[in-house]
């Protein structure tokens, strides 16, 4: 790519969407995103998040780009508005699991001894990781997207046919919505929905894990706030908050929290993480334009983010 002359379009403003472009416009390539939806609306948007590869594939490539990320993610912690902070907590089963492969990388990693777990639990491990603050995290990625000289335009594709010629590169960060877009019916949603409380003084986080259970269990504190989860639903498309569920995120926390019993509820997320049996980062010829494909993170969009962008961005500039 002649980087002084060509240009690169990115369809998609959530968390890949924005991540690939600011990458682009680092490498010195002219960038445009567009977008359907502004970033607000996006499931970027209804993250928790917390830095953790989960239940995504390739196994190898994940572990990479993952690693990249948290290296990123561990730099930008020590800048307050970027909204991601490294956070102390635990992660525990009720049955005795092995600790997560990936453990290694995090600081202060170590197995927890029984006294330490909420009633209930069998195994549990204890780490510090990088947590982000979504809606603080996604303006600091418009803003420095911005100060690159990059913009994002309103303009609904839905088919890549439709962006042929418009731009040497196009890489295509649609998340769920590739499934029309590309199209690639091995992409589903699984629904997730999260409820944000007032924080009332929680200071680390706590995650079960629950295996393939759609019900999900987890508490992260964001200062004043707390997020807490969760669903993993596959196959719904419905992104209205259920308030029957809502009720039931809250009910499995406190029994681990019970200070949360009775917080304020500020407000309720819905989002339909992309997923499919392997992450989707390549590339390919689409009538004389180069189509890259950066999408199918699952619920590991924040933690594979920054790696998936830089391997796009290297596949865009080989073009």
């Amino acid at each position: 790519m002649n980087k002084a002359k060509s240009e690169a379009i990115v369809i998609g403003a959530g968390v890949s969407g924005l991540t690939t472009a600011i990458c682009l416009a680092e490498a010195g390539v002219r960038v445009t995103i567009w977008t359907a939806e502004p970033t607000e609306v996006t499931t970027s948007m209804a993250a928790g998040a917390m830095w953790g590869p989960y239940h995504v594939e390739p196994f190898d490539l994940v572990a990479a780009w993952g690693a990249t990320t948290l290296d990123t993610l561990r730099r930008l912690a020590v800048q307050p508005s970027t909204g991601v902070r490294l956070v102390s907590g635990i992660e525990a089963a009720r049955d005795e699991v092995d600790p997560p492969a990936w453990g290694d990388q995090l600081d202060g990693f170590s197995m927890c001894a029984r006294a330490e777990l909420p009633p209930g639990f069998a195994t549990g491990w204890r780490y510090t990781a990088p947590l982000v603050d979504m809606p603080v995290y996604l303006t600091y990625l418009r803003r420095r997207l911005a100060d690159s000289g990059s913009q994002i335009r309103m303009r609904r594709v839905a088919a890549l046919t439709e962006i042929v010629g418009e731009a040497d590169v196009v890489v295509n960060c649609t998340g769920i919505g590739a499934r029309g877009l590309v199209p690639d019916p091995g992409l589903f949603p699984v629904r997730g929905q999260l409820v944000v409380v007032q924080n009332p003084g929680i200071t680390e986080f706590f995650s079960e894990d629950t295996g393939s259970s759609p019900d999900l269990l987890h508490y992260y504190p964001h200062g004043e706030t707390v997020v807490l989860g969760g669903t993993a639903q596959p196959g719904l498309w419905n992104s209205e908050p259920d308030f029957e569920v809502a009720a039931a995120i809250v009910r499995r926390c406190a029994e681990v929290e019970p200070r949360l019993r009775n917080a304020r509820v500020i407000a309720h997320r819905v989002g339909l993480r992309p997923t499919r049996d392997q992450v989707r980062v390549d590339s390919q010829d689409l009538k004389g334009t180069r189509i890259i494909h950066n999408y199918g993170h699952g619920g590991a969009g924040v933690t594979l983010s920054w790696g998936c962008a830089i391997n796009a961005t290297t596949l865009a500039l080989a073009a």
